[in-house]
C-alpha cells in the first residue's frame, strides 16, 4: 500500500501524489465526500483507482495517507 500525499490546488481540486512512483493526479471522484464520512473508491484524471479504508471525521488537508491500488477490470 503506497503513501500518498494529498493536497488541495488552486482551484480546490484534491491533488493525488505518490512519491515513490512520481505519480501526480487530480481525484476526479471520491466515494464518500462529506465531513461525516470521508474515503472509499478514488478515481484519478488518469482512470486509475484506488482505496482509502473510509474515516470520520475527514482529514485535515493537506495530509498523508495509506492507499490500496484497485485491481484494473
Amino acid at each position: 500500500m503506497p503513501s500518498v500525499m494529498l493536497r488541495k490546488r488552486e482551484d480546490g481540486k484534491l491533488l493525488f501524489y505518490v512519491a515513490k512512483k512520481d505519480l501526480e493526479e487530480t481525484i476526479e471522484s471520491l466515494e464518500f465526500d462529506s465531513p461525516e464520512k470521508w474515503g472509499g473508491e478514488v478515481v484519478l484524471g488518469d482512470g486509475s483507482k484506488y482505496y482509502f479504508e473510509p474515516m470520520e471525521p475527514a482529514p485535515k488537508i493537506p495530509t498523508t495517507l495509506q492507499a490500496k491500488r484497485l485491481s484494473e477490470e
